[in-house]
């Protein structure tokens, strides 16, 4: 039996691919072992979004190949799309992969090996120019507890920053049916979350003929009826998605994590402009009041960049008035990196990396103190945490989870708890990121939503 062995770079997306080809690996008679160990093979699914992505992603093709000399390497995924013909003169990569073509490793291992190839051999396809979504799909999840789910591909955006519409190709939807197949397989085999991921979540269905009238919000109320379903949540979403009917009509679901990831980027309309992203922070700050008002202090979280360029010292601090206006529970803060191919690469008026630097550390010591504040929220409240996993703190051992707003909270050890629903009251602070949970009873019984509607507060 060949032993495989896999590794991840990049997003949530690519992980959920990472998991599905080792599947179809051991599927295929492949024993799986982890990516130190000596393997006869090993699939990277390589990462491009800044030029840092892409060194990581030669970096580990050529420790793969120093592990094993004689090991077949393969490089998979958005490195592959973005260098393409180039890869060929790496002399540690053995098979190159692109993306749309992941789901063919199985067969693309097995032609290799009947040929005893001595040659690189490359699967690469115009990304740009297909519309089939890659048929991918996972059984089981690395976390056991929840799982991600890939229902969407690609993107039409073209924001001036990003690499992704060039190796992920435009908006491809999976089918409808598919998804909830495969949603209803997880559950039944005892994932009580799903978190529905994509490239451009919010472009889910754009891509579908007239006849299949099917969005994101109409996926998600179909698969809020699967039986045994405790809880969904959203990956990344646009921040125009965020309509009056999209919210209320989230509301109404009996599984909606009220955790909402809107990607802003800047807090200021003129970088926006600049990055070629579609809304202003008027449309944003609309949204995030949407969401307040037809959900009992939900979780909104972000991404921002700091050193866009041409990003003056006013222009940040518009950005760091409106992260404090927003109140954000959490801020993912990147400091720009140049990605050749892009439109921003070529801009004028790079910001110094010391700039950069500031100006992140000044973000994230706000992103600390307001997510600090908006888990204080929670202090005397019942709360519903799903457990996953121990947690050592001060040499005392907890079992740690999280509430459908993702705010981290932990019980004392208790083994039998483990992938259970438990229900208490969140008392004090562990630590600054982790709540105590004081549980109410032992039968793990659903308490009510903690959604309130519209009507409710009128």
């Amino acid at each position: 039996m060949k032993k495989a062995a896999l590794h991840n770079l990049g997003c949530k997306v690519n992980a959920y691919e990472t998991e599905a080809m080792g599947q179809l690996l051991q599927k295929a008679g492949y024993e799986i072992v982890p990516f130190e160990e000596e393997a006869d093979v090993y699939v990277i699914n390589t990462c491009s979004v800044t030029n840092i992505a892409d060194r990581k992603s030669r970096q580990m093709l050529h420790r793969a190949k120093k592990k094993n000399p004689k090991a077949v390497v393969v490089a998979a995924g958005c490195y592959v799309q973005a260098v393409g013909q180039e890869l060929k003169k790496d002399s540690a990569v053995d098979i190159i992969i692109g993306n749309n073509k992941k789901a063919d490793l199985p067969q693309i291992l097995d032609h290799y090996f009947a040929h005893r190839r001595m040659e690189q051999e490359e699967y690469l396809i115009d990304i740009g120019r297909t519309g089939e979504y890659e048929g991918l799909s996972v059984r089981e999840s690395a976390e056991h507890t929840r799982a991600f789910m890939k229902i969407q591909d690609g993107c039409n955006q073209f924001c001036s920053y990003c690499i992704i519409p060039y190796t992920r190709g435009r908006v491809r939807s999976r089918n409808p049916q598919e998804v909830t197949a495969e949603a209803e397989g997880l559950v039944n085999r005892g994932y009580q979350e799903i978190v529905l991921t994509g490239i451009h979540l919010s472009s889910y269905g754009m891509d579908f003929p007239a006849e299949i009238s099917e969005n994101l919000l109409s996926l998600m109320v179909r698969l809020d009826k699967i039986s045994g379903l405790k809880r969904m949540r959203l990956g990344s979403l646009e921040p125009r998605i965020i309509t009056e009917d999209f919210v209320k009509t989230l509301a109404g679901l009996r599984t909606i994590c009220p955790h909402f990831h809107l990607s802003l980027q800047s807090g200021c309309d003129r970088v926006l402009k600049r990055m070629n992203r579609h809304y202003t922070t008027e449309e944003y700050e609309k949204g995030c009041k949407l969401l307040r008002t037809w959900f009992e202090n939900p979780a909104i979280t972000t991404d921002i960049i700091v050193g866009f360029p041409g990003e003056t010292k006013e222009e940040f601090e518009e950005t760091l008035d409106f992260a404090k206006r927003i109140r954000f529970y959490e801020m993912h803060i990147f400091k720009y990196s140049r990605r050749e191919g892009t439109r921003a690469d070529k801009m004028e008026n790079q910001v110094e990396e010391s700039v950069k630097a500031v100006r992140s550390d000044i973000l994230l010591k706000e992103e600390n103190r307001l997510s600090k504040e908006y888990r204080e929220t929670f202090l005397g409240q019942e709360a519903e945490v799903l457990m996953e996993e121990k947690t050592v703190i001060n040499g005392i051992e907890y079992l740690a989870g999280h509430t459908k707003e993702y705010v981290k909270a932990a019980v004392l050890w208790d083994e039998a708890l483990k992938g259970k629903m438990v229900r208490g009251v969140l008392r004090e602070m562990i630590t600054d990121e982790i709540l105590f949970l004081e549980p109410v009873h032992n039968n793990f019984i659903n308490i009510p939503s903690l959604r309130i509607t519209k009507s409710s507060i009128e």
